[in-house]
């Protein structure tokens, strides 16, 4: 009997694991559009306006400004930064994961205000023009960190501050809110962790509609593009979102024998499709018009990182240590890179440099960030400090988040 459940058990194994290696190739003929206009740029008083860069979140942007780099200035956070800065009114915006909002200069790295919430914080924010210009900050429930709110609980905040004096012009509850605030118009887009999508004025903090998408928390970001809402959650699944609050079609992660899948990347929107990592270790894209399941690459270990996008290329990392430039077409790799560690956060496109960090690393404190070459995987540069998201930039600078230190770095002469 015993060697009868053993061989079922190695079966069943087996069946998981090349029900886990069935990776679907796509095709460049099936929904992929290389025509299509770019979204406009933001505006030039905001180098980094928000998480991912732009409203489609492809994580690329053309600064001239490329490796070695030596560190001009330090600003010591005091604890953990997951998430990077905005940029914008000459200033970095960031909060820290023990929930303090902060607001330095992209020049010296001093401090020109703070805002203690109280709350933990796993969120970039997003800048817009209100009021000459406010900053906009989802925070998530009083510690523990991870403690989840009882039923559909609004333990969560959205803040709007004064980017110059960090003066508060409107807050909301909301569920806890990890969601980096996206914002096309005047309008702010974030979900939480009750499944909940909410859009507000984004001049006076008026809620426009609130929309209950997932069966399971809303943990990413929302991505934008031809009139449309993206987002993923915790279900499984990704959901795309008209203007105005309905849903317009649901895609699923491929089935599994054991475990679930579940989507904490931000979607990025580019190609007439939607790049997307998940839990179940691999990248997918999707339909962004139909929500059809074009591709699906497998990597090994964990997505939590949001892809970047760049030159029909898909770059992204995972938990299994590897980093990845995928065919945006057939989802087929490109180039691989062995990073000897693992990789939680998203990778940053600057100037055909695509940036990215390892969690922990041997004989490093913290995780390590690597620069390499978008197109070919060719290590240029390396960092011994990083974790997550590792890079934003503006004109002349990059700016580099550490594990607890914030560094502004300029090119070697």
């Amino acid at each position: 009997m015993a060697a009868v459940l053993a061989a079922g058990a190695l079966a069943a194994y087996v069946v998981h694991r090349l029900h886990q290696d069935a990776d679907i190739r796509g095709s460049t003929t099936t929904e992929f559009v290389t025509t299509q206009a770019a979204p406009p740029p933001p505006p030039r008083t905001w180098p980094w306006p928000m998480y991912g860069y732009s409203i489609n979140r492809t994580r690329s942007v053309q600064i001239p400004l490329r490796p070695p780099f030596r560190v001009a200035w330090r600003y010591q956070a005091g604890s953990l930064v997951e998430f990077p800065p905005a940029v914008g009114f000459h200033r970095l915006f960031f909060a820290t994961n023990k929930g303090t909002f902060t607001a330095i200069s992209a020049r010296t790295g001093k401090r020109a205000w703070k805002y203690a919430s109280n709350r933990c914080v796993s969120a970039s924010p997003a800048i817009g023009p209100h009021a000459h210009g406010t900053v906009y900050e989802a925070f998530l429930n009083r510690p523990p960190c991870n403690a989840q709110s009882g039923g559909h609980g609004e333990d969560g905040e959205v803040i709007a501050f004064s980017g110059g004096t960090g003066k508060i012009h409107w807050r909301h509850r909301i569920g806890p809110s990890e969601s980096s605030p996206l914002l096309v118009g005047a309008r702010l887009y974030v979900g939480d962790w009750n499944g909940d999508v909410w859009a507000f004025d984004a001049n006076h903090g008026r809620v426009l509609w609130r929309r209950h998408v997932a069966h399971a928390a809303i943990k990413g970001a929302l991505a934008y593009a031809s009139g449309r809402l993206y987002v993923g959650a915790y279900d499984g699944h990704v959901y795309c979102l008209s203007m105005g609050g309905a849903l317009v079609w649901r895609a699923s992660a491929q089935p599994r024998i054991f475990g679930t899948a579940r989507f904490y990347s931000t979607p990025a929107l580019a190609y007439g499709r939607v790049f997307v990592g998940s839990t179940d270790g691999k990248v997918y894209a999707f339909g962004a018009t139909t929500g059809n399941r074009l591709w699906s690459h497998s990597t090994g270990g964990y997505v939590y990182a949001s892809p970047a996008v760049w030159r029909q290329l898909v770059l992204v990392g995972s938990y299994g240590g590897r980093f990845y430039a995928l065919d945006a077409g057939t989802g087929e790799p490109h180039w691989t890179f062995e990073a000897h560690g693992p990789i939680s956060g998203s990778a940053t496109v600057v100037d055909g440099v695509v940036y990215f960090s390892t969690l922990s690393q041997k004989g490093l404190k913290n995780g390590r960030t690597y620069a390499l070459a978008a197109g070919t995987g060719k290590l240029l540069w390396t960092f011994p400090d990083g974790k997550y998201t590792p890079v934003v930039a503006e004109q002349g600078r990059l700016f580099l988040v550490g594990y607890q230190v914030v560094y502004g770095m300029v090119p070697k002469r």
